[in-house]
């Protein structure tokens, strides 16, 4: 008789103290504006220690915003662009991921659009701290178009120039904790 091949599963959660998830889009075509949200959550599920294969969800919350001038942070939270009231979070749901290609793919939510997209995630490895807890950590980037997921305000200036770019760069460097 042969026995059933029982998978065991590794949950980890994010370590927000050693993370951080920022965005960078060109302003008048020649400088860029960086911006990170400072609330947010993910969780990793993956068979034994390895991350290929895994489940990844992570949330962010659109008022916890922050360029460093809260005259454009109170612009994004309005419906020009998020509209935190009516779309609180953004959320990333992935599809696959792959560590041989460090290829991430999933599905993004901002306000009621949803989509595919694909990011690059390379993994930095598996340490244990001084504390015992055992981490993980990935650096992630992509971009995508905030046109595409209804962040449709845009601005011209009087020569003729755009003011926000259409394309958002996405960068965050995050650690996770495995549980126990």
């Amino acid at each position: 008789m042969m026995g059933k091949t029982v998978i065991k599963q590794t949950h980890w959660k994010v370590d927000k103290l050693h993370s951080d998830v920022q965005f960078k889009v060109k302003h008048l075509v020649i400088s860029t504006v960086t911006g990170s949200f400072g609330e947010f959550d993910a969780d990793v599920t993956s068979e034994e220690d390895g991350f290929s294969g895994s489940t990844i969800r992570f949330t962010a919350d659109i008022n916890s915003i922050s360029t460093g001038v809260p005259d454009r942070d109170k612009h994004l939270r309005s419906d020009d662009f998020f509209n935190a009231e009516k779309y609180p979070q953004l959320v990333f749901q992935s599809s696959s991921y792959n560590s041989e290609t460090n290829q991430l793919k999933g599905h993004l939510t901002i306000r009621d659009i949803t989509l595919p997209i694909a990011l690059s995630a390379y993994f930095g490895g598996i340490v244990s701290d001084q504390y015992g807890q055992i981490k993980a950590g990935f650096e992630v980037s992509g971009t995508i178009n905030r046109k595409d997921f209804g962040l449709k305000w845009s601005g011209v200036t009087e020569a003729g120039g755009v003011v926000v770019a259409d394309e958002v760069k996405i960068i965050c460097n995050v650690q996770f904790i495995k549980q126990p």
